[in-house]
């Protein structure tokens, strides 16, 4: 159809162009894209802002909307931009002129709204033809000297009038007040700062042009959000000012309150930059019902006037640290700022860290201060050029009066005056405008003082344009002046990450007694509270029990060592020690669920203190090997635990009707020693277990004496001061040397280590321990006593023992644990029962072996 079009008229083949469409593609597209991104969507780095905000401010300046004027209405004001400025939708710059206005936008608000401006919830702010604005003061410090020819003007788009390419701004807005905005290929992202910070920082870059980004982070710690909250670590802040790109952690303001003596709900005041409240609660209630998020009750908003607050309430037997770290994980609460410096610079998108944004200020500042001189300069000489004009006729006032009443018209009387005194033309016509009244002595005298505070304006004026250095103080002295005005404290604060922070180095490296229950409440309680007696004692109270809960487990630790905690199961799961909470010595503690993330179903089985996970020579000197309850060993590299997981892992892969039941830290070349219930034990060196990988099953160990027999305890030895102590369930226990166990094969069935009888019953511990030691035993009613190693003699392998603990009614140990020798004197004192109150005399010791 074209062919006969074109065979049919051959004139219009000029008029037909054929292009590829490709190309035409691609050139549309370039087009657009830097429509977008110059025109549209990324701020100038000189006034820190883009085409909209620009024309907003120039828009309300041109209606006179300086701050002490009256309000108008934002209609007026959206029709004005839009007929003048902005051939775009009336939305794009009523949301752009709101967003100036909201105090939780901009950390520096430009409009001063009267009216539904909306709120942090998200609510749609008024119709336009509703609100009213006027400029903030601060605004009109970006609009400073637009008349003095400070910046470039260019046509609007339909070339009628002018409109500024840039305004001079006084302070460096960009940083100040950031900005967002997504372009074709590319966004930006930047983030508010204090304005005291910047403008400190500025100065330090005036002062020192050589000045390093490092030095600059001196004076700006980090962003500085409008609506508060907490940045949480020091190093995405501190990547962003270096590079330009950051991500920056900001978390709610929450505190944690305690009311109706023992219950505790988390109090929210400042919420991160950014975030909806409404729908963060919304959300959060969501995540209650469906139970990702445990422990709370209810959660009410009771934000007014006077400033946010968000109460989680939360359940009485929850940790609402735990609550608290599970609302910044899953909930909105915590958000990240992810910072992207990218601004124009002269027409151009580029990639800015600190330094570049404060040195294309001051640059931009520069200017303006050197084109705003050479106007006012101008401006000075012009009127000093009339006034020379205006005393000369003073000094010859006779002749010009007879110059003009001899003149016909206005026009000889100015030849004439240009003749006879070499005046210009516009010195000429100054004169004849001259009213009488200038004649007086008074007005004269004016007249030349004017003209004296012109030249020396004049002289000051062309100094500022020798010296680059004063043009630099001037820059510096309105920054100062700014800050004095505006400048505030910060409202957003900075704290380190757990992963930055050692957190130890604020706590107290003291020793530490770990209890867990049966019912799996564990407490950390200061060594100080438990005091040492003599060997059999009744004891003392150590912890409240509940029904048929009793301490299962005690383990003697540092603040700052770490726990690797191990279930039946052959789970292992980590935990610093100053994480666990403290409680009093009668305290039952916290469920150990809320403070890692155990099974309910599970129980802890064994535990191991460790040093430290970082220690690359530790890591790979050392092994963990773990025994199952039916004689099961195994051996593995301490570097395979040595990262630690929120979840957990496999520690060992335990047999059907199996469970693990004991954990050391070994060398690698130690004697390990299993007990039987049975009262058979066995030693073998440690080497004779090669290492495993994490999910393997181990090697037998101990063969058992029948199938109801079961390991009780295993100990490593690394010296030959170290004996080994048993214990049997009704309080008898000794010491023997480790050499009166021989060395066998694994997997053997071993040898008497206690003689069992009715009168000891079952053996249910097995220590390695030293003189230098005191023991500590706990039984199921919660009663504790603590014994010097030193005064138990040792005895032969397969005798009874003493009577370590007097047991009343039908109590039975609980848990046996080690600890270091305390010297403080003994005490035979009467002790008085925590769960009765009735006293108890010791009892005399029975050192009687059979």
């Amino acid at each position: 159809m074209a062919e006969e079009t074109e065979n049919d008229n051959p004139h219009n083949e000029d008029r037909i162009i054929s292009i590829n469409i490709d190309e035409e593609m691609r050139a549309a597209y370039i087009d657009y894209s830097m429509s977008v991104i110059v025109s549209r969507a990324l701020p100038d780095v000189r006034d820190g802002l883009k085409p909209v905000h620009r024309r907003v401010l120039f828009g309300m300046l041109d209606l006179g909307l300086s701050n002490n004027k009256p309000y108008k209405k934002s209609a007026r004001i959206v029709g004005e931009v839009l007929g003048k400025y902005h051939p775009h939708g009336d939305k794009s710059v009523y949301d752009a002129m709101v967003r100036m206005a909201q105090d939780w936008s901009l950390r520096y608000p430009f409009v001063e709204g009267q009216g539904n401006y909306g709120s942090i919830d998200g609510d749609e702010p008024a119709a336009m033809r509703y609100t009213e604005a006027r400029l903030q003061k601060i605004a009109e410090e970006m609009l400073a000297d637009i008349n003095k020819d400070t910046i470039d003007y260019q046509l609007n788009f339909d070339d009628s009038i002018e409109e500024p390419t840039v305004l001079p701004a006084k302070f460096p807005n960009l940083l100040v007040n950031g900005a967002s905005g997504i372009a074709v290929g590319m966004a930006t992202n930047m983030a508010p700062h204090n304005l005291t910070e910047i403008i400190n920082a500025t100065v330090a870059l005036i002062d020192n042009r050589q000045i390093e980004v490092g030095e600059l982070m001196t004076h700006v710690k980090g962003p500085d959000f409008p609506t508060g909250g907490i940045i949480y670590g020091f190093e995405g802040p501190r990547e962003a000012l270096e590079t330009g790109r950051g991500r920056i952690v900001i978390r709610a303001r929450a505190e944690i309150e305690t009311y109706n003596n023992d219950r505790e709900r988390i109090i929210v005041t400042e919420v991160p930059y950014q975030v909806n409240k409404a729908l963060m609660i919304e959300r959060t209630a969501e995540l209650v019902n469906e139970k990702k998020i445990e422990g709370i009750t209810a959660i009410r908003d009771e934000s007014n006037r006077q400033g946010i607050r968000v109460v989680y309430e939360i359940k009485r037997d929850a940790n609402a640290a735990i609550v608290l770290n599970n609302l910044y994980k899953y909930t909105a609460l915590q958000t990240s700022f992810s910072v992207n410096n990218i601004a124009l610079v002269h027409g151009r998108p580029m990639l800015l860290n600190l330094k570049d944004l404060i040195h294309h200020f001051v640059e931009h500042r520069h200017e303006v201060v050197i084109r705003r001189t050479k106007y006012e300069l101008a401006e000075a000489e012009k009127r000093a050029h009339i006034l020379e004009g205006l005393l000369i006729a003073l000094d010859h006032l006779d002749e010009v009066i007879k110059l003009i009443r001899a003149s016909s018209t206005p026009d000889e009387a100015r030849e004439g005056l240009i003749g006879q005194f070499g005046l210009s033309d516009i010195q000429a016509r100054a004169i004849l405008d001259m009213t009488l009244r200038r004649l007086t002595g008074l007005e004269r005298d004016k007249i030349k003082d004017e003209y004296a505070a012109l030249m020396q304006q004049i002289e000051y004026l062309r100094s500022i344009l020798a010296d680059e250095g004063l043009r630099m103080q001037i820059i510096k002295d309105e920054l100062l002046e700014i800050k004095e005005k505006y400048g505030d404290e910060r409202k957003t604060e900075m704290v380190h990450s757990s992963a930055e922070m050692q957190t130890e180095d604020f706590i107290e490296d003291e020793d530490v007694v770990i209890t867990i229950s049966r019912e799996g409440y564990i407490k950390r309680t200061p060594l100080t509270e438990y005091r040492r007696q003599s060997r059999g004692g009744k004891g003392s109270i150590g912890s409240n029990s509940r029904d048929a809960d009793f301490i299962e487990h005690l383990v003697i630790a540092s603040n700052h060592n770490y726990m690797l905690f191990f279930t039946e199961s052959g789970q292992c799961f980590w935990l610093r020690v100053f994480e666990i909470p403290e409680g009093t010595r009668t305290s039952k503690g916290r469920a150990i669920q809320n403070i890692i993330n155990i099974p309910k179903e599970e129980n802890i089985k064994a535990y191991i203190k460790l040093i430290n996970l970082k220690d690359k020579e530790y890591l790979e000197n050392n092994f963990i090997i773990m025994c199952t309850k039916k004689g099961t060993i195994k051996k593995t590299s301490l570097e395979a635990y040595s990262r630690p997981r929120a979840n957990g892992i496999n520690a060992i892969n335990i047999n059907e009707g199996d469970s693990l039941l004991a954990a050391n830290l070994t060398s690698g070349s130690s004697e390990i020693v299993m007990a039987l219930q049975s009262g058979r034990a066995i030693r073998f060196n440690e080497s004779t277990v090669r290492p495993m990988g994490r999910t393997a099953t181990g090697v037998r160990g101990i063969t058992l004496d029948n199938e109801n027999d079961e390991v009780v305890g295993m100990i490593s030895i690394d010296d030959q001061e170290t004996t080994v102590l048993v214990v049997s369930e009704k309080g008898y226990g000794k010491r023997t040397d480790i050499d009166d166990y021989r060395v066998t094969n694994r997997g053997g069935k071993g040898v008497k280590t206690l003689n069992i009888t009715e009168k000891t019953g079952k053996l249910v511990a097995i220590k390695g321990v030293t003189d230098r030691e005191d023991l500590m035993i706990i039984n199921k009613s919660g009663i504790i006593i603590r014994i010097a190693i030193s005064e138990l003699r040792v005895m032969g392998r397969a005798t009874q023992g003493v009577k370590l603990i007097t047991l009343k009614n039908n109590d039975e140990i609980a848990s046996v644990a080690k600890i270091e020798h305390d010297e403080e004197e003994e005490t035979d004192e009467i002790i008085i029962d925590g769960e009765t109150g009735e006293t108890g005399e010791q009892p005399e010791a029975d050192d009687k072996t059979e």
